[in-house]
């Protein structure tokens, strides 16, 4: 049996959904194998669910553990069933945002070390053999200390593997283009409870790319309603009453089925559309599909 094969490093439970959970649902449901691999248990989490306000990292501390079963529905919805942990679930903890005496918690994930913790990441990669691997850019998309040190550890891992003979060929950042923002901010920006309440243009915002810098745009305007249920699975951090179930709600699949993305390694394969943006994660590629063998 050969796969096509997309690995996916993210941060905490929710983050797949919100940030590439079309992307996922996409190519899960035409036969890639993807695996994703979450950095912490989201321990330090905002909870939008009075009834769970016990759970929080200052009063029980359980938080975490009721990810998990979020992060399981979430990716039961996307049609993933190669889940995991780095370095086993519980190894790192939330680090809570940048600034914050949580950075400095002896699990907390901004404190790994990082040749340790890309060599966990390296294990699954020499198991899956994935063609494609998706992260965060250098500011972790938007300055967050565990999405920097995914990106971080991502980065280090595909190296040591390239090393090794069977890293990646491509390696690709979640981005947004400016255009998109400027268009949202134009919808959105004088209302309130969105992320543009307020914002005047894209340049204010802690993350957006130029349309130059965009290498991929995916369509998966087919599976924006598992992304949206993967979203209702993270209740304890998405309430329903979040702008993006409002915004969904007015624009549907052309805002949650299409996620765009950088190209930080590999070459760039065919594209199409006025900026040549490629359609598939995957063109390009040359590299023989792995044989799963020992899954």
């Amino acid at each position: 049996m050969t796969e096509q094969a997309l690995l996916l490093v993210h941060a905490h439970p929710d983050d797949e959904s919100i940030g590439t959970g079309a992307t996922m649902a996409h190519y899960a449901a035409t036969g890639t194998h993807v695996t994703l691999v979450t950095c912490t248990l989201g321990e330090e989490g905002e909870i939008h669910l009075p009834e769970l306000i016990g759970l929080a990292a200052d009063a029980a501390d359980q938080l975490g553990g009721y990810r998990v079963a979020e992060l399981n529905g979430a990716c039961a919805a996307l049609g993933v069933t190669d889940r995991r942990f780095l370095g086993g679930a519980g190894r790192y903890r939330d680090s809570g945002m940048m600034g914050l005496p949580t950075n400095a918690h002896p699990r907390a994930f901004w404190q790994a070390d990082l040749d340790t913790a890309a060599g966990f990441l390296v294990e699954i990669m020499r198991e899956t053999r994935p063609q494609v691997v998706v992260t965060y850019d250098d500011n972790g998309f938007y300055g967050h200390p565990d999405h920097i040190q995914a990106h971080r550890v991502t980065m280090r891992a595909c190296e040591l593997a390239r090393e090794q003979g069977f890293g990646p060929e491509k390696v690709y950042f979640q981005a947004m283009p400016r255009s998109v923002l400027a268009a949202g901010i134009a919808e959105f920006g004088q209302s309130t409870g969105n992320p543009f309440s307020g914002i005047e243009a894209p340049d204010e915002l802690p993350f957006g790319s130029s349309d130059a810098e965009i290498a991929a745009r995916i369509d998966a305007t087919d599976s924006a309603d598992a992304k949206v249920a993967a979203m209702k699975a993270h209740a304890s951090q998405i309430p329903l009453d979040s702008w993006l179930y409002s915004i969904a709600g007015n624009f549907g699949g052309e805002f949650m089925g299409v996620e765009f993305y950088t190209l930080a390694y590999g070459e760039r394969g065919p594209g199409d559309g006025p900026h040549g943006w490629e359609s598939c994660l995957f063109a390009g590629v040359t590299s023989e599909a792995k044989a799963l063998v020992d899954r």
